[in-house]
């Protein structure tokens, strides 16, 4: 997976993107890219989500658009359907893992704790997301497990902000963090494009 697309090496921040309106897709997609960030992760949280999917996938080829909140084997079948080029789950189970795997799309399978670490690496994966990241442990749990299991890489992403994404980023173990500080939900009420392009440009600036 990590020879077909290393997920966690393309920019600092994965903007994790939540939609209540298919109005909102392109426009927010080309915000990001306008700010230099070129992947957009969309949570499965709303009903509309699939359908922005899709949206982003035909309007705005320039970004790589990915699904979040993978859940299900479903989830994975649907999202790749919609046009989704990656897939990030926030925990893994070996039929969650064999789903995504039957899409052939890259993906970051999630995980919270030495034991599941462990379960992804015998599955083959050594880049994974980290999440609820920060209280699963944060920082410190990372720095820890970093040493005898230096291998694994990680998208650490829950409770990740614009004040902590450096402390994440500068360790060895963390190739990006996903965060939705990048589109705030007021910003995406408002139509702020522009605010989200400001935001999306620190993140080009961010410590890799």
């Amino acid at each position: 997976m990590a020879e077909r697309l290393s997920l966690i090496d393309r920019v600092p921040v994965i903007p994790v993107v939540v939609l209540d309106e298919v109005a909102q897709a392109v426009p927010v997609a080309r915000a990001l890219v306008a700010g230099g960030v070129p992947v957009i992760e969309l949570t499965l949280r709303t009903p509309v989500a699939l359908a922005c999917i899709e949206q982003i996938a035909k309007h705005v080829p320039e970004i790589l658009v990915g699904a979040g909140t993978v859940l299900t084997p479903g989830h994975a079948a649907d999202a790749h359907r919609a046009g989704a080029q990656f897939l990030v789950s926030p925990g893994t189970t070996e039929t969650l893992a064999a789903a995504m795997q039957v899409t052939g799309l890259p993906h970051l399978p999630g995980a919270s704790s030495v034991a599941e670490v462990l379960r992804l690496l015998e599955l083959g994966y050594t880049e994974m997301k980290f999440f609820p990241a920060e209280v699963s442990g944060g920082v410190d749990f990372l720095k820890a497990i970093g040493g005898p299991i230096p291998h694994a890489r990680f998208c650490p992403t829950g409770g990740i902000s614009e004040a902590n994404a450096a402390s994440y980023l500068a360790l060895p173990n963390v190739g990006c963090v996903g965060g939705s500080w990048l589109t705030p939900a007021d910003a995406l009420r408002a139509k702020d494009w522009d605010r989200i392009i400001t935001l999306a440009s620190w993140s080009t600036h961010a410590p890799a």
